[in-house]
């Protein structure tokens, strides 16, 4: 029985989900994105438990939510304290950061890597889709492709921009660690 491999699993994508959504969190705040919307209202209301905490004790540095970033950074190294605990594998603090922080910009570059996607595909088929998420969505990635845009204009009604942004993501993806 592969228990051990079973928990890791459900350790590793519970926490990866929590991060993920005080991730997107964090970039909606930074896009000022209508946080009337119910994609933000939900997202606020699972992660103000821990968010709302950390505020009164770690304050902004400007635009940056720096509770939103501590909390994510802790929760990877947690994540892979936990998931190298149960390998029976020891590392050092250290150790701990590095793969948190790295783990940490992973999950950024896939979730805009998918962002990236769904747009493109929201481009093809869902013209006058009225789900509250598509304005986030075109919210959350213009910052990524609007140099890329400046660049690289639109040739022939083909934006060519997301493609762009997602060979450099990948290029990004496949130059850090990946094994823990």
């Amino acid at each position: 029985m592969n228990f051990s491999g079973a928990t890791i699993y459900l350790i590793s994508t519970l926490i990866d989900l929590y991060i993920t959504a005080v991730m997107l969190r964090l970039l909606l705040q930074w896009v000022r994105a209508d946080f009337y919307n119910p994609v933000c209202q939900f997202l606020v209301l699972i992660t103000n438990p821990l968010l709302i905490p950390l505020r009164r004790v770690i304050p902004s540095i400007g635009r940056l939510d720096t509770a939103s970033v501590v909390l994510m950074l802790a929760l990877e190294v947690l994540g892979v304290w936990l998931i190298n605990k149960l390998r029976d594998v020891p590392l050092g603090m250290d150790a701990l950061l590095m793969f948190g922080l790295v783990k940490l910009i992973l999950t950024l570059l896939w979730t805009y890597f998918f962002l990236i996607i769904v747009l493109v595909i929201l481009s093809w088929v869902g013209q006058r889709a009225r789900h509250p998420i598509v304005p986030l969505i075109v919210q959350l990635t213009d910052p990524v492709l609007a140099p890329i845009r400046r660049v690289i204009p639109v040739l022939g009604g083909f934006d060519l921009a997301p493609l762009v942004a997602l060979i450099a993501i990948r290029f990004l993806i496949v130059l850090l660690p990946t094994s823990f």
